[in-house]
């Protein structure tokens, strides 16, 4: 778990220095950082789309993966353990004014859209099954200087619950980590990296396409404030994508 290790911080310290300097910043020009950081992640997110080879698949994992989600208001859990860090963490936040706070969701706005961010993308899945598979963190480590960027650039327009996506970094990658780790102690695999690529690549492009779709989403409703969409709620498409690549497989489709 090396790999998370070092994102995690990444994480913490670039959230810390965009606390420090976002405090000097104008209202206005937080608002075009943000606007900016909406349109790369929904560019981005047209990117990641087109990673996949059966649209379809991704299309079949969205509508399963929002019945599940709604059915098990994922959005509404994650916005409820925003809320209790929030009372936890930042307890001074519900005396400061509205100018002061730019809203009352500022701090779960915070963490809900880091939290997805750095979660989503095919460097996560494929940089922690390299780290607990034969202990290759080079991948995350990229994706760590990424992250403590963007994490500047988010804490300095949404203040502390940035900081506590690492949280969410550290239980989803690190246990993508541990759990590849466990089940190769367990076959006593000796896979090489490209071995390793070669295999997932399928269910990895299946994966980030979803995730694309889910940061357009992302852009659109928390960055950009187009259109409230519960994105958090299509969370579990990025089970069902390569599910469904699985089942197709064992088809012979």
């Amino acid at each position: 778990m090396t790999g998370t290790i070092i994102n995690v911080v990444a994480v913490l310290i670039g959230g810390t220095l965009g606390l420090l300097f976002g405090a000097r910043l104008p209202e206005r020009l937080k608002g075009a950082i943000v606007a900016s950081l909406g349109l790369f992640t929904a560019a981005f997110g047209m990117k990641m789309f087109f990673k996949t080879e059966n649209e379809l698949i991704v299309l079949g994992a969205l509508l399963i993966g929002i019945l599940l989600g709604e059915w098990w208001q994922i959005e509404d859990r994650l916005q409820h353990l925003g809320q209790v860090l929030e009372a936890r963490f930042a307890p001074g936040a519900e005396a400061m004014s509205r100018s002061q706070t730019a809203s009352t969701g500022n701090f779960v706005r915070g963490f809900l859209t880091a939290s997805l961010i750095f979660c989503i993308g095919p460097l996560t899945i494929l940089g922690a099954i390299q780290d607990g598979l034969n202990g290759n963190y080079t991948t995350l480590a990229v994706k760590s200087i990424l992250d403590g960027f963007a994490a500047m650039a988010f804490a300095s327009s949404f203040g502390l619950g940035v900081l506590f996506s690492s949280l969410v970094i550290l239980l989803f990658q690190g246990g993508i980590s541990f759990i590849t780790a466990q089940l190769a102690s367990l076959l006593t695999l000796q896979v090489s990296p490209e071995m390793v690529k070669e295999l997932i690549t399928p269910y990895v492009n299946e994966l980030t396409a979803t995730g694309g779709v889910i940061l357009i989403g992302l852009a659109i409703s928390n960055l950009l404030e187009i259109k409230k969409i519960r994105t958090g709620n299509f969370l579990p498409a990025l089970v069902i994508a390569p599910l469904i690549v699985w089942i197709l497989k064992l088809l012979g489709q």
